[in-house]
């Protein structure tokens, strides 16, 4: 499962595709991949110098 972020509002939710509108701030979002997939993470499931803008 991905992780993603939600570049307007910081919501985060794991599925496999993000969703065309934000269940959060309900507006049409670009979502970032936040997994993590280095071992900086040391075993977290996101990465955390992924933030919204």
């Amino acid at each position: 499962m991905t992780s993603w972020i939600c570049d307007k509002c910081g919501y985060r939710l794991e599925a496999e595709t993000p969703p065309e509108e934000c269940p959060s701030c309900k507006k049409k979002c670009s979502f970032v991949d936040n997994s993590c997939y280095t071992p900086d993470c040391q075993g977290q499931p996101i990465d955390p110098r992924i933030k919204n803008n």
